[in-house]
């Protein structure tokens, strides 16, 4: 079967999985209506395309915080990458370091931070924390990141309390007894795990804004706050010194009735003023889905289940694949609406359709 668009990594990571994964990955929560706004709202808005610009060299390179990647998609975390592929992270790692982008590592691998970084040496990772509130597991990850070479620190905003995935709930999901939360072992010793593999309420509810003052105590790194939807916040995470922003629904997964990222985004953009970079996940299923993204303000996209169906198809190969479908999608639609390069893309480019 060609695999031709990231649908078709989709259908046949739904037909090969085991039901139990798939259901895991696709979950969102209650009627999951965040989690297919996500992707519905990209069709309300529309392109303006600029004739004879001359798009005969094409340029898709851009920056995170400093750092060149090939091109304006990174990977979002996700966990379990071993519900996908037997290497899990590792080849997540090397299939975003061949194709020159950003990887950011979940706290829930199935590998240990030091096996994704020897996976792909030289790589770029950001990492993704959740602050338990045992706050010495939390440090030593943050430490154990920044010595083996992970770039930023992307704090998870969103989730004091798992959302209700009715379909893990129906399914009795477990970690299967074979896999393991690498970076979290012997974290809990004598604890009973719960179904995703951890001790309940092991995540700390309590954490706060200021508690990005105790992160930047521990860690040198650029701290990114994922999960932020308002103005509001967006102004909070300038003011608390963040670096970044992704503006995130954790995929649809935690409140729902939420808005559509590429909805929020432009609000959050509004606030920032280019003060600190705004990126944004959820809902990208294609090359002109990251132009839209890009025209109204974000730096760079991040793909969380397109990446996990790729790693279903084929490991490394299989991500790949989907990395460079995007790839040529995204350098398509540029040229398509008259932008050369990166830089001459903007909010002229799009306008929302009058339904």
């Amino acid at each position: 079967m060609a695999m031709v668009c990231l649908s078709d990594f989709e259908a046949h990571a739904k037909k090969y999985l085991p039901k139990i994964a798939w259901d895991f990955f696709a979950a969102g929560a209650d009627e999951c209506s965040t989690r297919d706004e996500n992707i519905l709202a990209y069709k309300r808005i529309h392109f303006r395309p600029r004739m004879l610009r001359d798009v005969s060299v094409m340029d898709t390179r851009t920056k995170l915080l400093g750092t060149e990647i090939s091109f304006p998609v990174g990977i979002a975390p996700t966990g379990f990458h071993q519900l996908a592929w037997p290497d899990g992270e590792k080849s997540t790692a090397r299939a975003a370091n061949a194709m020159n982008t950003c990887y950011i590592a979940s706290t829930y691998s199935t590998c240990t931070l030091e096996e994704i970084s020897a996976a792909a040496p030289g790589g770029f990772r950001w990492f993704q924390l959740y602050i338990h509130r045992n706050r010495a597991v939390s440090q030593q990850l943050v430490q154990r990141a920044e010595a083996l070479g992970f770039q930023g620190l992307v704090l998870t905003a969103d989730l004091p309390y798992t959302g209700k995935r009715r379909d893990d709930v129906r399914n009795g999901f477990r970690l299967p007894p074979h896999m393991k939360l690498k970076n979290l072992e012997g974290a809990f010793e004598g604890d009973d795990c719960s179904e995703y593999g951890l001790p309940p309420n092991s995540l700390d509810p309590s954490v706060t804004w200021n508690d990005i003052y105790w992160l930047q105590s521990l860690t040198r790194l650029p701290i990114i706050i994922k999960g932020i939807l308002t103005k509001e916040d967006a102004e909070l995470a300038v003011r608390h010194g963040a670096q970044g922003i992704i503006v995130s629904n954790h995929g649809g997964r935690q409140l729902d009735g939420g808005p559509a990222t590429i909805d929020a985004l432009i609000e959050v953009v509004e606030a920032v003023q280019g003060r600190i970079e705004v990126y944004l996940d959820g809902g990208i299923r294609k090359g002109s889905d990251v132009l839209k993204a890009l025209a109204l303000g974000a730096k760079c996209v991040f793909i969380g289940r397109p990446a996990l169906w790729g790693l279903a198809y084929k490991g490394e190969e299989g991500l790949q694949d989907v990395l460079k479908i995007l790839h040529d999608e995204f350098r398509l639609s540029m040229a398509l609406a008259g932008c050369a390069s990166v830089s001459e893309i903007g909010r002229h480019l799009v306008q929302f359709s009058k339904l």
